[in-house]
């Protein structure tokens, strides 16, 4: 579980109004985020059913058509 310690603005009612993060903490959200980005398009893409092929025969094929430039 991720903790973080933020520290608040408020405005003259005291509402809190902003929040400041230490950057550690920033980049910790960041990294979840993308994470849960990341299992949002595998999600997705197991969902669609359509055909998929290995990534290192993906990687063949972009590296064939970068060399027949």
């Amino acid at each position: 579980m991720l903790t973080i310690h933020p520290q608040y603005i408020t405005d003259s009612k005291g509402k809190k109004i902003s929040a400041v993060l230490a950057m550690k903490d920033f980049k910790a959200i960041m990294e979840e985020l993308e994470e849960l980005e990341d299992i949002k398009l595998f999600d997705e893409a197991k969902k669609s059913n359509e055909p998929s092929i290995p990534i290192d025969d993906a990687f063949k094929m972009i590296e064939a058509k970068r060399e027949a430039k």
